[in-house]
């Protein structure tokens, strides 16, 4: 094809994009049954509110808030910092295409594709940005609606007004998950793109690697099997020690 994209660089991009909605997709349940991580989690999260709405002191529920907003505030950070990195690399391009002629597998980089290569990362890394500062926000929203979960009397059960407010904290609190999940996505996934600055071929096996890698953690991983097991404790042959798996 005319223009500085080879129909290599054409396919392995597509491929790229489809992994990403794939895994997007499966971590979400929209396109296979089995559980995923992300799916336990936003279960324990409904978990995490109920019990929240239970108790007294919520000083628990606080500095759980702070962690999560603290951890999304340096992943948007960081994603900001890279995308001012990713302009510096564009004003140094013709040092960089120097260093990659030398690497083992690159082919000749023409400057407009490498120039298109570049402004690629740098929409991934924006997205990722987008993506932890709404995620930031929500988890602020989501503080305030644990604060507005009423307080129950001693000894007494739920009722309808604590249940919907236990419900819309919940839901903020998945809906923030989601976003950070998705910013955390899009940081994997520009480790992948690296590969394409070397060779769509190597464009092609870093993605598949970190396509299998992300797969395992959400479906096949030790994390996931620790959400959903049902049955530790003394006499049932398991055994929670790290040393034992």
């Amino acid at each position: 094809m005319t223009g500085p994209l080879s129909s290599l660089d054409v396919a392995a991009l597509a491929f790229f994009l489809a992994g990403w909605i794939f895994h997007a997709l499966g971590a979400e349940g929209h396109i296979v049954t089995r559980m995923s991580l992300t799916r336990a989690m936003n279960a324990q999260r409904a978990a995490w509110m109920a019990t929240m709405a239970r108790r007294e002191v919520r000083i628990v529920d606080t500095s759980i808030m702070n962690g999560l907003q603290q951890g999304t505030a340096f992943f948007a950070s960081s994603s900001l910092i890279a995308v001012g990195g990713c302009f510096a690399l564009l004003g140094a391009s013709d040092r960089v295409l120097a260093i990659l002629s030398d690497v083992p597998l690159a082919g000749a980089t023409a400057r407009p594709l490498f120039e298109i290569k570049v402004i690629g990362l740098i929409v991934i890394l924006a997205y990722s940005f987008f993506k932890f500062g709404w995620a930031y926000r929500l988890f602020n929203y989501c503080s305030i609606l644990i604060g507005a979960v009423p307080q129950l009397s001693p000894g007494s059960e739920p009722n309808a007004a604590i249940d919907v407010a236990v419900m819309r904290a919940t839901r903020m609190n998945q809906l923030a998950g989601k976003h950070f999940n998705a910013g955390l996505r899009g940081v994997f996934f520009s480790i992948g793109y690296l590969g394409w600055f070397v060779d769509a071929r190597v464009f092609f096996v870093t993605t598949m690697v970190l396509l299998a890698v992300l797969i395992r953690r959400q479906f096949f991983s030790e994390a996931r099997k620790a959400v959903l097991v049902q049955d530790f404790g003394p006499g049932n042959g398991s055994s929670i020690r790290p040393d034992s798996q």
